[in-house]
């Protein structure tokens, strides 16, 4: 029954699909995103597909939620960046609400990064509102696995000290699944129905408040509903996050493989650059301070250095690398999440040639 539903819904997007979607392959996997944001993951080695489709929710109300099938409409076509700059491979697209003209009035935009080797992939979005007003938005994602290109009895297994969402049935390949940029505030599964895709089921999923350990599915498999906390959008603002999509052989290859992605978030993706002005060497105090459990850590170099900047716990060991690589001159912010530490003093120190400076932040959970 779900195949043929899926064939008649793919039918209903249209034949524009067949032409205005990306393709990107690390080698281990292949990353797709069609017309109107639905993300599929491939492995290479076979082209056998694991997750039939991840798209993004918005909601803001239990009649006004943002989603692939009822909402979207296309802003900036999907389209394969030919030189990306931070990453191997990278798709982009920007998504509006033409579709139904219904609220709310949000562009959905996709950066998917990819790197050479990897079995991973990381999903920037950028959720601007386009409305006259402030919205308080629930962000998540609407997952569908399909491990080993088939449905059903699959598990949802929440592996609490990783983060990590994981998709797994017997022998067939593993999906994980992880928010890098925020607190994940709610997990809720279900099995599979025709029609589930409502505003009103949308906005209750969204906002379940827990995180489901486990869920086993029946026959028609899960459907995964991750979200973040409330986040207020100012009119003509805009909020980033970040989610991780790993594939692997067990528990162990995701687990491995989301760290590698966690990685190039720590290093490569979260250090925005907010102005090219050299004025010097500085390290500002983080904002906020106390803080639960994101920060904002912004930095300064007068001219292309190679920069670290590390967290420290109260006896000295390093609990994070935030930054590792070469910088050119201007100012710098970080976000850092501290989900996964606990509460107490921490100390982060920068580094760039012969300038060091180290701070002190508190985090209160």
């Amino acid at each position: 029954m779900k195949n043929f539903t899926f064939f008649f819904l793919a039918l209903l997007l249209g034949l524009t699909d067949l032409f205005a979607q990306a393709t990107f392959s690390t080698g281990q996997i292949d990353v797709n995103v069609n017309s109107y944001g639905r993300i599929r993951l491939f492995t290479t080695s076979d082209q056998v597909r694991h997750l039939q489709r991840a798209s993004v929710l918005v909601g803001v109300g239990p009649n006004a939620v943002w989603d692939y099938l009822n909402d979207a409409d296309i802003e900036v076509p999907t389209a394969l960046v030919s030189n990306p700059q931070l990453s191997n491979f990278e798709i982009t697209g920007t998504y509006n609400n033409a579709y139904s003209g219904a609220q709310p009035d949000v562009l959905v935009q996709y950066n998917i990064y990819g790197w050479t080797g990897g079995k991973y992939m990381i999903l920037k979005l950028t959720i601007r509102n386009r409305q006259t007003t402030a919205i308080n938005a629930k962000i998540g994602l609407d997952i569908i696995p399909e491990l080993n290109q088939t449905y059903g009895n699959d598990t949802v297994t929440y592996l609490a000290s990783q983060g990590i969402i994981r998709f797994h049935r017997g022998t067939a390949i593993n999906m994980g699944v992880k928010l890098l940029s925020h607190t994940l505030h709610s997990l809720y599964s279900f099995d599979w129905y025709s029609g589930y895709n409502q505003d009103t089921s949308y906005w209750r999923w969204l906002n379940f408040g827990s995180i489901q350990q486990v869920y086993p599915s029946g026959a028609e498999g899960p459907v995964t509903i991750p979200s973040l906390p409330l986040i207020n959008i100012l009119p003509n603002a805009s909020v980033v996050t970040y989610f991780a999509f790993a594939l692997g052989i067990n528990q162990t290859d995701v687990i491995t493989a989301i760290n590698e992605a966690q990685n190039k978030y720590n290093t490569v993706l979260s250090v925005d650059k907010i102005s090219d002005l050299p004025v010097g060497y500085s390290l500002e105090q983080n904002y906020p301070n106390p803080f639960n459990p994101s920060t904002k850590i912004q930095f300064s170099i007068n001219e292309p250095q190679y920069v670290t900047l590390k967290i420290y716990d109260v006896l000295g060991n390093e609990v994070a690398n935030l930054v590792d690589k070469e910088l050119s001159s201007g100012t710098y912010q970080y976000d850092f999440n501290a989900s996964n530490l606990s509460s107490g003093v921490y100390y982060y120190k920068l580094q760039a040639g012969s300038f060091t400076e180290t701070k002190k932040m508190m985090l209160m959970k």
